[in-house]
Formats: C-alpha cells, sequence, structure tokens
C-alpha cells in the first residue's frame, strides 16, 4: 500500500512538471525575445534600444517584461529619446542575478539596488550616459535605487505607482506561501501546470482597475510568461522581501537632489498613493507629484499622454531639452 502511495505521489509530481514545462515552451515559443542579450558577470539581461535622443530608460513592475512598454509607450517616445526597455533579473527573458538566487529551494531574492547594479552595468555596454530612468510600481523601487547608485550619472526619474515606501501589515498569503521552499516546490509547479485562462485575465484585470484591461494587451504582453516557473519563484521572492530594503532606502531618499517627476492614480490600491508617492514627495528635496484622479495601478496606460508630458517635464527639468 505504501509503495502504490508514493508511486502515485511521484506519477502525480510527473504529470504537474510535464504540463507546467509544456505551458513554459509555448508561451516562449509565442512571446520570443524582442531585443538583444547582454551578459554582465554571468546573468543574462534582455533588453530593447529604440529611438534617438537622450537616454531613457524604462524598468517594469512585478510581473512585468519589456512587453508592458512596448505595447503603447514606447511607440509615443521614440521620435525624441533613445529609449531603453530592460527585462528586470528573474523577469522576461532575463535570468537571476546570479546562482545564488536561482533554484527550487532557494528563497534569496535580488534587492532593487543588486538589480538596479545588474542593470546599469549592462546599459553600460550599450552607451548609456546620464539617462532619465522611469520605474513603474516594483520598478520605480529600482529606479530609486537607480538613482542613490549613481546620482551624478542620472539626470532625472519618472516614478510611476511606484513602490517607495514602507507600508503596514503584511502583503497577501500568496506571495508569502510562494517565496518559501514549501511554495517554491509544491505550490508554483501547481499554478503554472494549472492556472486557467480566465483566472488570468481576472488578475489583469485587477491590475488596471477601476479602468479597463486595454484591448489586445493580453494578447501582446503574454501573461503566460509570468507563469513559467522560474518567473513566478523570482517575482514572489523579489516582492514579498521589498520592504526592509525600501525601509532602508527612504533614510537616503532626501540625498537625491536630481529633478523627479512623481505620478500616481488617486485609486490605486495595490500601491496606494498615501502610503508611497505622497510621503516619497516630502522626502525628495526636488520632486513634483502629480496626483492622477480615477486612475489605478497602470498610468502609463490609463492616460499616457500625462506620463509622455511627464518624461518630457524631466528631460527639460534636467537640461537635456
Amino acid at each position: 500500500m505504501l509503495l502504490f502511495v508514493l508511486l502515485l505521489i511521484l506519477l502525480t509530481v510527473a504529470v504537474v512538471h510535464w504540463r507546467a514545462a509544456a505551458r513554459e515552451r509555448q508561451a516562449e515559443t509565442d512571446y520570443p525575445p524582442s531585443g538583444q542579450f547582454i551578459e554582465v558577470d554571468g546573468t543574462r539581461i534582455h533588453l530593447r534600444v529604440e529611438g534617438t535622443g537622450p537616454d531613457l530608460v524604462l524598468i517594469h513592475g512585478a510581473n512585468g517584461s519589456i512587453r508592458d512598454f512596448t505595447f503603447d509607450l514606447m511607440g509615443r517616445l521614440t521620435d525624441r529619446y533613445r529609449v531603453i526597455m530592460v527585462d528586470r533579473p528573474g523577469l522576461g527573458w532575463s535570468s537571476r542575478a546570479g546562482e545564488s538566487y536561482t533554484g527550487v529551494l532557494n528563497t534569496w531574492a535580488e534587492p532593487p539596488a543588486v538589480q538596479a547594479r545588474v542593470l546599469q552595468k549592462a546599459l553600460d555596454q550599450v552607451g548609456v550616459t546620464r539617462p532619465i530612468v522611469l520605474g513603474h510600481s516594483y520598478g520605480g523601487a529600482v529606479a530609486l535605487a537607480w538613482a542613490l547608485e549613481r546620482p551624478e550619472d542620472t539626470a532625472a526619474l519618472v516614478l510611476l505607482g511606484a513602490a517607495s515606501n514602507p507600508w503596514p501589515g503584511r502583503l497577501g498569503p500568496l506571495y508569502q506561501i510562494n517565496s518559501s521552499r514549501i511554495g517554491s516546490a509544491v505550490v508554483i509547479p501547481l499554478i503554472a501546470a494549472f492556472a486557467p485562462a480566465s483566472r488570468i485575465e481576472e488578475t489583469v484585470a485587477s491590475i488596471f482597475k477601476p479602468q479597463a484591461t486595454p484591448e489586445g494587451y493580453l494578447d501582446h504582453f503574454g501573461p503566460e510568461m509570468t507563469l513559467r516557473r522560474p518567473t513566478l519563484r523570482a517575482n514572489a521572492q523579489q516582492v514579498n522581501s521589498l520592504r526592509p530594503h525600501v525601509v532602508e532606502m527612504a533614510t537616503q531618499y532626501p540625498d537625491l537632489t536630481l529633478p523627479v517627476e512623481i505620478l500616481h492614480g488617486t485609486e490605486d490600491t495595490i500601491v496606494p498613493l498615501r502610503v508611497h508617492s505622497e510621503p516619497l514627495a516630502q522626502l525628495l528635496p526636488n520632486a513634483t507629484l502629480t496626483r492622477m484622479e480615477g486612475v489605478g495601478h497602470m498610468p502609463h496606460h490609463a492616460d499616457p499622454d500625462a506620463v509622455e508630458a511627464a518624461i518630457d517635464r524631466a528631460a527639460t527639468r534636467a537640461g537635456l531639452r
């Protein structure tokens, strides 16, 4: 009887991983790399460069990739900026930032400063100098870390719904479970193997609320790429470990004197305005906060004109235009 149970467990595990692997292969076939790869100390960073003009770096948020920006925003900017979009370590087509962050039993996550340094070294190789750095959501924390790492070589920041300050309480239980060893080994393969399309659509819709998911966004973005097992692990670990890093970073924000444009939706329930951008604007000596009335967590989709205008203001304030 015991042998039968063990065989059944092994068969179940094999089926789960077979199905997860099949879905991952299909996702990678449907959404291949759209840019180039740069090697940084053994880490492979995927980036895409388009346009001409002052350098503008775009850093996506949690569960994101370059594709979030290529849906619409990139095309609005390439006539006057050299736009450099990057997949953060462990997401999109970029690998984790070193072997210490890989593996099913790993629970370590790359802090924003580590991600910023890896991306900076990658972008050094394509000649990026004194860029405007735009970060959305979790990418906002990485953008702030970028400026803290290289304050003299960062022209300006544009922060969209940025996770920048410590928040009360804990994140949802799924982040805690999936960033643990048990969650990594058991729960994540089940999600990768069996997450239904309806649940994916609901999750994306909740990120855009109160706005609707833009028509064609799901087909362009490819949420199936975020359901790959290594990507799910990287995202859960990075998000779940973020809070102590922003606690430390917040003590350094007053040292950042560069121009900063902050845009945040008043209806953002994922990264609330009052917890993050309002205190951030008080800490940064040269920041302008734009409260986007009625906008949720995706301001670059809800009101791309306002985001364009903020980027242009940042360029002007930095002396790049």
